[in-house]
């Protein structure tokens, strides 16, 4: 046997793995979010992020954080991923990115962190 069926065997294995442990999540997601560094801006408006139906499907639960760039006039003028899922960080930036703040002297960075977890925990 040669090394490429070994490295494409053990891939395969990883995969399912990772699948197996996605099915034995909660079913039953939202997504909380939370601004983890000291407030700098006051918040006007949010905008929940819409739980991906993959993530739901897949059962994925977990926290994303997202680092975003505010306009002194209160919009979201750019978002880079710190951490979290693949399968969630779209729906997180994509929901931040319409979230409005108090309008400040200057433009400023903030870290939001969102938790999609199981509701009844």
């Amino acid at each position: 046997m040669g090394v490429g069926a070994v490295r494409g065997g053990l891939t395969r294995m990883f995969f399912v793995a990772a699948a197996l442990a996605f099915l034995s999540l909660p079913s039953a997601v939202i997504a909380q979010e939370k601004v983890v560094e000291s407030v700098k801006r006051t918040v006007k408006s949010r905008v929940a992020p819409a739980y991906p139906p993959l993530a739901k499907r897949m059962n994925v639960v977990g926290k994303v954080k997202i680092e975003v760039t505010i306009t002194a006039d209160g919009r979201v003028k750019d978002t880079r991923i710190v951490g979290g899922s693949p399968v969630l960080v779209t729906a997180a930036i994509d929901a931040v990115k319409q979230w409005k703040f108090e309008p400040a002297a200057k433009d400023t960075t903030e870290i939001i962190e969102f938790e999609f977890k199981d509701p009844s925990s």
